[in-house]
């Protein structure tokens, strides 16, 4: 059987699957997420986790013929590309590989604009792309409003309630909340308790929420077509209350993978499946892309909503532009193509 490995990297670590090149929507043979160590290098984990599913592959007896990376710019392109070595790989965008999965799956609207709301643990990424044609209409990164943000409540919460905790077990809590309505925190040291439901944990994150829907609008009015679907992305999307909050606060219908976390990978697939590259190269949405300068929120619950928002271009395709009738990845050409960036219009 002919196997493909899908990878997607972030600040928080790596997520690789591993499945039959013509099954990349259905369970997988195997996955794993790899944690990544602090202040490790980006590509550790991915190496790390490209090496297992390679075990994996040589267990069942049968050989990977395709690995598609995602990467978030051109030095995360790069970097991907030295480690594990030019022709071995194919190296897409991440928001491209986003969209190719959800659309594979029947989840994106055939025309208007989607947003991807990618929630990861150390940030917010707002990427708006127009459905028929590819083409990114704005793109912007908010570092101090990621899934960490949430943790880092539910631990004040929970001190309040004498329930000493750290961010990587309030984490799990918040993950558990995901599937059940119910959860109760223990204090190690002291054996106190503390009870969390999916209300409580709403309520503590109302102000962070606000603040992402309104980024959203903002990002929406300096676009050509206002976004008319939400995709959300990543390991928060996965509680329903939260879920619902948002869709409360922007009004608009969302789209939501039953493993958002794990919709970058599986577009990685769609990628590895194509055909073994000849290359190391980046399929990039289309040009037309355009950062969008905004403001930096302050909420001023914690210093974190003051962070300076740091506003990235996530479009910049390193030889290769997917075609909107058939897919294909262009041949390479060796040369760092960056997008058009509009001028956004001057803040009212």
């Amino acid at each position: 059987m002919v196997l493909v490995l899908g990878v997607s990297v972030g600040s928080s670590g790596a997520r690789a699957v591993l499945t039959h090149s013509d099954q990349p929507h259905l369970p997988p043979i195997d996955r794993c997420h790899i944690p990544r160590r602090a202040r490790s290098p980006l590509v550790e984990p991915v190496l790390t986790a490209v090496r297992r599913m390679h075990t994996a592959a040589r267990r069942r007896d049968e050989y990977i013929t395709g690995t598609a990376v995602t990467c978030q710019d051109h030095t995360q392109a790069e970097r991907i590309g030295d480690a594990l070595g030019a022709g071995r790989i194919t190296v897409v965008d991440e928001p491209l590989a986003q969209v190719r999965y959800l659309r594979f799956t029947e989840q994106l609207p055939t025309s208007g604009s989607v947003m991807l709301f990618d929630l990861g643990s150390a940030g917010l990424t707002l990427t708006q792309v127009d459905c028929r044609t590819d083409t990114v209409l704005a793109a912007s990164n908010w570092p101090g409003l990621g899934g960490d943000i949430y943790n880092d409540l539910l631990c004040e919460w929970l001190d309040r309630f004498g329930v000493c905790t750290d961010e990587i077990a309030a984490g799990r809590y918040r993950e558990a909340l995901s599937s059940a309505r119910v959860v109760t925190a223990a204090d190690p040291a002291t054996a106190r308790r503390a009870v969390i439901t999916r209300s409580d944990l709403v309520e503590l994150c109302t102000e962070p929420l606000a603040t992402a829907a309104m980024l959203v609008r903002r990002v929406s009015e300096h676009s050509e077509v206002p976004a008319e679907t939400i995709a959300l992305l990543g390991g928060c999307a996965r509680n329903p209350a939260l879920r619902a909050r948002l869709a409360d606060l922007l009004g608009l219908p969302l789209v939501c993978d039953r493993e958002p976390e794990y919709v970058s990978a599986r577009g990685a697939l769609l990628f590895a499946a194509q055909r073994p590259v000849a290359g190391t190269r980046t399929a990039h949405i289309r040009a037309g892309g355009q950062v969008v300068p905004l403001a930096p929120p302050v909420v001023g619950r914690r210093k974190v909503y003051a962070a300076a928002a740091v506003t990235i271009g996530l479009g910049a395709t390193v030889a290769g532009l997917l075609t909107a009738q058939n897919g294909t990845v262009q041949p390479a050409h060796g040369h760092f193509v960056p997008t058009d960036i509009l001028d956004a219009p001057p803040e009212p």
